[in-house]
C-alpha cells in the first residue's frame, strides 16, 4: 500500500486529503500514477485535468514526472505554490 497526500485544489477537486491505495505494477513513474488516478473517477479527473503543472514529491522529496516512485511510502501532490 502506498499513501497519497493531495493538497490545496487537488484536494478540494478530489474530496478527501488522503487515501491509501495498491498501485499497479504498470505504475512506475509520477506521469505514470498522474494517469492512473485519473481512470478512478470523475473527480480524480477532474483534480488531475492539467497533469503537467501537479507537482510530486516522493517521501517529502520532490520529482519530476519521468521520475520513479517505486517503493515510496508515501506520495504528495499537489499543485505549483507560489509564495514570497
Amino acid at each position: 500500500m502506498t499513501k497519497l497526500v493531495y493538497f490545496a485544489w487537488v484536494r478540494e477537486r478530489i474530496g478527501k486529503g488522503e487515501e491509501e491505495i495498491d498501485l499497479p505494477a504498470a505504475v512506475k513513474t509520477g506521469a505514470d500514477l498522474l494517469r492512473h488516478l485519473k481512470t478512478r473517477g470523475e473527480e480524480y479527473a477532474h483534480a488531475l485535468e492539467h497533469e503537467k503543472v501537479i507537482c510530486i514529491a516522493v517521501d517529502q522529496e520532490h520529482v519530476e514526472h519521468d521520475e520513479t516512485i517505486a517503493g515510496a511510502r508515501e506520495i504528495a501532490l499537489f499543485p505549483p505554490m507560489t509564495g514570497g
